[in-house]
């Protein structure tokens, strides 16, 4: 082989190995019939259960509001969440303490820890039932999540804490909300950290597979942090797609060439 030849070898090389793929771009691909389409099965997702630290928004009506505007921390004419902004809802709301209790006005401490808002909206309406109102007053509650909260990091477009006022948030929309992930970021390689009452738990998912959604993880829970690690392109320095890469190879090439000159001069 030679000299030409084998240069031109490495070079090609190089401009293979530093393109990144098609297949490392693309979310949920369907692997295993080959790009064949079908139905994706429904996927269910467990209810949340509350933690210690958690904010939660709890609102009771009745046909007259003054009968329970004593038990609202806020001060509402229409007895609802109407005019207040999501963001005073975080501060306004009820915190879960280290021994998984929240403070209600005139109802004291309730304990919450480990129950879904659905369980905590009943115990609540029963509470009240039981020792205030009875059935004729119509008490209506409702318990939300104060903004769904988790953290960010890595190769995407915006790191950090997010916020989203939604109950449920797949890996997905979470990523989609931080502007995505760059094309330098490994799809096949994002890890969830989940914090547990019983510790902290750590698990890598693989979003350009389908199957994905089926994941435990593919659901996230508040607080969840989430990281994306780069592809190995990114430390080469060889450029992201094919016009980069032969953009860098001939900045080389001229570099060398001019070297090779000077130094015959």
């Amino acid at each position: 082989m030679t000299k030409n030849s084998l240069c031109l070898l490495l070079l090609l090389s190089v401009f293979v190995t530093s393109c990144i793929p098609l297949n490392d771009l693309v979310y949920l691909q369907d692997k295993d019939t080959k790009g064949i389409e079908r139905a994706v099965s429904a996927v269910e997702s467990k209810p949340y259960r509350l933690q210690t630290n958690d904010v939660i928004s709890i609102n009771i009506k009745a046909i007259d509001p003054k009968l329970v505007s004593i038990f609202n921390t806020t001060n509402s004419e229409s007895g609802s969440a109407q005019g207040r902004s999501e963001t005073a809802l975080y501060f306004d709301g009820f915190t879960v303490d280290d021994h998984g209790n929240i403070r209600i006005p005139v109802l004291g401490e309730i304990n919450v820890l480990g129950f879904t808002l659905e369980e905590v909206r009943l115990k609540i309406e029963n509470t009240l039932l039981d020792t205030y109102f009875k059935a004729e007053a119509n008490i209506f509650v409702t318990v939300k999540l104060a903004g769904f909260r988790y953290t960010i990091n890595g190769e995407v477009g915006s790191t950090g804490t997010k916020v989203l006022y939604k109950d449920n948030v797949n890996v997905l929309e979470a990523i989609a909300n931080a502007g995505d992930i760059t094309i330098t970021g490994n799809r096949k390689a994002v890890t969830i950290i989940r914090q547990l009452p019983t510790g902290i738990e750590m698990h890598t998912i693989d979003l350009t597979d389908i199957n994905v959604i089926h994941s435990p993880y593919y659901h996230l829970q508040p607080n969840d942090y989430i990281y994306v690690k780069p592809l190995k392109q990114k430390t080469w320095g060889t450029g992201k797609t094919g016009i980069e890469s032969i953009g860098t190879i001939i900045t080389i090439l001229s570099l060398a060439t001019t070297t090779y000159v000077l130094l015959k001069i």
